[in-house]
């Protein structure tokens, strides 16, 4: 068993040092409250070093050849938690947004923000037109953070928007194939993901890139979000560069 298990772990760093990097990699950042309540301090730490964890991965990524990277940082149902665990993360989401920016910008990365704003504070809402405004020209990585992103909501506004267009005329209903209603999808103007990634050991995608993630290889990390280090990331990376894609086939 030992040899196996040395073999694999060969083929992985094998698989890594031959630049097999996943085009798009989407991020599922799960485990921060279980992270804190491991080490028995408030679930607020465990957010914050969840925070601050973004800006290692997102290097590690882009070093790896990563173009694209999308991070699910509060979904659609995360508005149900207790109003004082949502105010942290609103906090940390809008200190992100002032004071990681910048050094965001001068590593030449794109930010683009997904999901339902309207939810969000005004002041919220300016730092993220401010945040792409000024990242907009950039280009080494595309890094996408879903915020108020939920699958099905994202489907829904896309079958909304779509059924507007057809009935003003603007869309034919009769051209409407999966090519057309994924270009008012969310991430319409990005590739499918290759890789998505959960961290903190659950299996499951959480109403996350429903439609987007049709042919993703999926991989789930023991980590909790704050540990899931640059190793971590090489490992994942690595592991996808051994998988052989099928996309139905």
């Amino acid at each position: 068993m030992m040899a196996v298990e040395l073999q694999r772990k060969s083929n992985l760093w094998e698989a890594a040092d031959n630049g097999a990097a996943p085009r798009h990699v989407a991020i599922i950042m799960d485990g921060n409250r279980r992270w804190a309540r491991r080490r028995k301090v408030p679930d607020a730490n465990g957010h914050r070093a969840g925070a601050s964890n973004v800006r290692v991965v997102a290097e590690t990524c882009a070093d790896a050849g990563v173009k694209y990277l999308t991070l699910f940082a509060f979904s659609t149902e995360n508005w149900v938690r207790p109003e004082r665990e949502v105010s942290v993360l609103m906090d940390l989401m809008r200190g992100f947004l002032e004071d990681d920016v910048d050094e965001l910008h001068d590593k030449d990365v794109k930010l683009n923000i997904v999901g339902d704003r309207t939810r969000f504070a005004r002041d919220l809402r300016e730092l993220m037109d401010r945040a792409e405004h000024l990242t907009e020209s950039n280009g080494r990585l595309f890094l996408t953070i879903a915020a108020n992103y939920g699958g099905r909501w994202d489907i829904t506004q896309a079958a909304r928007r779509l059924a507007m267009d057809a009935r003003a005329g603007r869309v034919d209903p009769v051209s409407i194939d999966d090519g057309l209603f994924a270009s008012y999808l969310n991430l319409a103007t990005l590739p499918a993901p290759d890789l998505c990634v959960r961290t903190g050991g659950d299996q499951r995608i959480s109403n996350f890139l429903l439609w987007d993630l049709a042919y993703t290889e999926l991989y789930f990390a023991t980590e909790c979000w704050p540990d899931f280090d640059a190793d971590a990331v090489r490992r994942a990376l690595a592991e996808f560069g051994l998988r052989q894609r099928r996309f139905g086939d």
